[in-house]
């Protein structure tokens, strides 16, 4: 190439003649460049003087111009509208002006998409729960029903030690250690080796509600024990070694009974603490109803048992702590079942709802038969049986209801989302619209 012409005059020089003799006089598409027999296109009414289509402006585009390019500055190009694509010969892609088709119709006729979204389906991938769901079985139920029960007797033995009652004091003692017995039986059955029970004693942890609830178990234990042996001082010989034993055990009886009782609180409470401290959404959502309802069927509880066993003349303490107990446990119940919205469902539905509604009616009963039949044995003793199915039945109510929150991945997906969409709308209404570094 010689250096009086250089490149830039040659690509002028050819975008010229391109513009003024089209694709067609210098090989471009639709022409074969000089090889072979040109083509000639066919004149059209449509174009101007010298076979030029009508350009943007009014102006002519040149006549190598074919109407099936694309469009430039000279030519918007036939296909912007359906009607121009089919007056050049081509089909729009998409079509714009047909429906298309396999689509859904609005309701009442009207064509178009449908606006509003189908419903959500709460799944899981493969078809597996968001959250894995407990893997207890019945026998922590149990745990958290006779724990309750030994907590509550506890109370009611001290109550009748303070105020001079003696069947209510025994009745208590005895129920407290098989209570508090079988409690320790359901809990290493659950852990499977009883040495998970002791070697959780090696380290105190208070932030653990089960490292606290088994040091309180711990402490409870033993006092609940020699109450309860206590109350066999009286079959013992007036002299030798066991003489000795029935003047000792009488006080040290009174003072682990009160032991007891002190503990008994966090002992009936603790364990509505260990549910809320789990992930699973209806017992974490609970939390500040678990331990007040716990607190209330272990007063129940108790108190059915003072009803079942003492005589009339000697249950007065008994009435009082069911009717505190079932004033209790009626409200969380109602609240877990009320207050929570979706995650209240699993309460009022299924095997839960119907152990809660039982335990419900049969509180109610309970203390209506304990008002009542103050004078009558057999009454009181239908209201302490009524009181303490309550309690068995409100337990295993909340743990059904939690294991089925745990089951179905929309208890965990929607209140996830809710919380979200709360925590935006607070961030909208805190920075409001516009809103910036300038104030703006």
């Amino acid at each position: 190439m010689s250096p009086d012409r250089p490149v830039g005059d040659l690509f002028r020089r050819f975008r010229d003649r391109l513009a003024v003799e089209g694709p067609h006089r210098l090989g471009g598409p639709g022409g074969h460049g000089g090889h072979g027999a040109k083509v000639t296109p066919t004149p059209d009414p449509a174009r101007g003087a010298g076979g030029a289509w009508p350009g943007a402006n009014g102006g002519p585009v040149p006549a190598g111009r074919e109407r099936g390019s694309r469009a430039t500055a000279f030519d918007p190009g036939p296909a912007r509208t359906d009607a121009g694509a089919r007056e050049a010969g081509l089909a729009p892609n998409p079509p714009r002006d047909v429906e298309p088709a396999g689509r859904p119709r609005r309701r009442g006729g009207r064509g178009g998409e449908q606006l509003n979204v189908p419903p959500a389906t709460f799944t899981s991938y493969y078809g597996r729960p968001i959250l894995k769901a407990p893997v207890w079985k019945w026998d922590i139920a149990a745990y958290l029903f006779t724990g309750g029960l030994a907590a509550g007797s506890s109370l009611l033995a001290a109550g009748g030690q303070l105020t001079g009652r003696p069947a209510l004091r025994r009745a208590g003692r005895v129920t407290a250690l098989a209570a508090v017995s079988a409690s320790a039986y359901f809990l290493v059955n659950d852990l499977g080796k009883p040495s998970r029970f002791h070697h959780m004693l090696r380290v105190a942890k208070l932030t653990s509600p089960m490292s606290v609830g088994t040091w309180i178990l711990t402490t409870f234990g033993p006092a609940a024990g020699v109450a309860a042996v206590a109350e066999a001082a009286p079959w013992l010989p007036e002299r030798g070694l066991l003489g000795l034993g029935r003047r000792l055990l009488p006080p040290a009886g009174n003072a682990a009974g009160l032991v007891a009782a002190v503990t008994a609180p966090a002992l009936s409470t603790y364990t509505g603490v260990l549910l809320a401290d789990t992930a699973v959404p209806s017992w974490h959502e609970a939390y500040p109803e678990l331990p007040v309802i716990f607190a209330g069927s272990a007063l129940a509880s108790g108190a059915g048992v003072g009803l079942l066993a003492a005589p009339t003349g000697q249950a007065g303490p008994a009435r009082r702590l069911a009717v505190a107990g079932a004033a209790l446990e009626l409200w969380g119940a109602h609240r877990v079942e009320t207050r929570m919205g979706l995650l209240s469902e699993p309460y009022a539905t299924g095997t839960a709802g119907k152990l809660l509604r039982s335990g419900r009616a049969l509180a109610a009963a309970g203390v209506l038969g304990a008002l009542v039949g103050r004078r009558s044995r057999v009454l009181s003793g239908l209201s302490g049986g009524a009181l303490v199915a309550a309690s068995v039945c409100t337990r295993f109510g909340i743990f059904h209801g939690g294991v089925a929150s745990a089951k179905d991945p929309k208890y965990t997906v929607v209140p996830q989302r809710e919380r979200a969409q709360r925590r935006a709308d607070q961030q909208t209404h805190i920075s409001g619209p516009g809103a910036g570094p300038n104030g703006g």
